[in-house]
């Protein structure tokens, strides 16, 4: 009955991997665009206000976060070249020097104000205002400063108030993703286990195991995105709800990536330091065999991850499953280690690589284990002054230790002074450096015997 109501409503299902309607960021788009048209046109910015429309199109993001920071970045870098532009124009037309000052004035400019990919819109804007010269200038600069302003405050309107997005379920299913790969992978190696193993085998598992950091960066892109979703948007209690299960389980698969790769470079490595006549007989079939279990219980462990982090069944039920499963990885890796031991003095070789297998064995549990937990503390999104604020600290940073050593120089100084002066009341015969006139000349010299 569940799949045929997936079937039978496909847009449903589209709507609940990519955590938005189809087409309304198109709808949002022309509609903020419509709308800033017809807002410039009333007002009467310019004869044909296109840049307000053009504006909106550029300002509509996929968050409202998103659409704010675009929206005031916009703003900056039309209002620094507008400057620029402004008092140049004023002064000389546009000429090949007029414009080159203009050009290198204005990307100067957005570099200071780390305006980011919009530097360029500095030096549009100042070139446009320096095209029209003269006493123009200043009516030209103030009617792309209305239009900017209006099609950024309508497509910040129209995006926050139709259906602003919340990215939960694409994060969600992304971190599910990356679990159900991790599971995927460890079957296949305990596949290959147990059917046989040779150095060949072990070296391209662990190329394969290297791969596998890849897809974290794109699962951490997916939860930052939902994670500024909830800034400004009415609908963030979804994310911050889910954040800190989502970010707690991210997290730790991604040190499983690390605990897997480090797996396979220990398996590797016993191959590798035998004689090729012997590398079947790095490990035994019982081992091979009790490790492949192993590998199959994490797996299954990822499974239940995979439900945590997609919200499939409720987060309680699934991980009890992820307990149970850590409590048989446990048991099977207590067997693994028994067929493993050996006698260091007889093998220190074997002795050090199969305990740095079983301490891998180890730290996936208590990774896969540590995915699942419940969060301590609750997710707040984001300010929008959080950057700002971190901008102006790291400047204090910087400048604060050059402001107190230029302080102690000054209040030194004044203290050399004031001992000067009390040591010479007389100023005629006292230098600006506190040190007497004389000093240091024969008709300075103390001519007392």
């Amino acid at each position: 009955m569940r799949l045929l109501t997936v079937v039978r409503h496909p847009w449903r299902a589209a709507l609940a991997r990519w955590g938005r309607i189809p087409g309304i960021r198109t709808f949002k788009v022309t509609l903020a665009a419509v709308l800033a048209y017809v807002a410039a046109d009333l007002l009467n910015t310019t004869a044909s206000p296109i840049l307000a429309p053009l504006t909106a199109i550029l300002v509509v993001q996929v968050t409202v976060f998103q659409t704010v920071t675009e929206g005031l970045q916009r703003v900056l870098s039309v209002l620094a070249g507008v400057l620029v532009a402004v008092g140049l124009a004023t002064v000389v037309g546009l000429t090949w020097w007029s414009l080159g000052v203009v050009v290198a004035a204005s990307l100067v400019l957005g570099q200071l104000l780390r305006l980011g990919p919009h530097t360029l819109e500095v030096p549009i804007s100042a070139m446009l205002i320096l095209a029209v010269g003269g006493g123009a200038a200043p009516l030209a600069a103030t009617g792309r400063v209305y239009e900017t302003l209006i099609g950024t405050a309508t497509g910040v309107a129209v995006n926050f108030a139709i259906v602003p997005p919340v990215h939960v379920e694409s994060a969600g299913s992304a971190v599910a993703g990356l679990a159900t790969r991790l599971g995927e992978f460890l079957r296949s190696l305990a596949t290959h286990l147990r059917a046989g193993w040779s150095r060949q085998a072990a070296q391209d598992w662990l190329t394969a195991a290297r791969g596998l950091s890849a897809t974290v960066l794109e699962a951490d892109h997916s939860l930052v995105r939902a994670e500024q979703s909830a800034v400004l948007n009415p609908r963030g209690g979804e994310v911050r709800v889910a954040q800190p299960r989502l970010r707690t389980a991210l997290t730790a698969i991604e040190y499983c990536t690390i605990v897997v790769r480090t797996l396979c470079r220990e398996i590797f490595d016993r191959t590798f330091y035998l004689p090729p006549e012997l590398e079947a007989e790095a490990y035994s079939a019982p081992a091979r065999e009790a490790l492949a279990d192993a590998l199959d219980a994490a797996a299954a462990a990822f499974d239940g991850v995979a439900a945590v982090a997609k919200g499939t069944e409720p987060v309680d039920i699934a991980r009890a499953r992820v307990l149970a499963e850590l409590e048989e990885l446990y048991q099977r890796r207590e067997l693994l280690g028994r067929l493993l031991l050996v006698d260091p003095q007889a093998d220190a070789a074997a002795w050090q690589q199969h305990g740095a297998l079983l301490t891998a064995v180890d730290r996936l549990r208590v990774e896969v284990e540590a995915a699942v937990r419940p969060a301590t503390a609750p997710w707040r999104p984001p300010s929008l002054t959080d950057g700002p604020r971190r901008a102006a600290q790291r400047v204090a940073e910087q400048t604060l230790p050059l402001v107190t050593d230029r302080s102690r120089q000054a209040v030194r100084r004044v203290m050399d002074a004031a001992a000067d002066h009390l040591a010479n009341p007389d100023p005629r015969t006292a230098r600006p450096g506190g040190r007497d006139a004389g000093a240091g000349s024969p008709a300075g010299e103390d001519t007392e015997p």
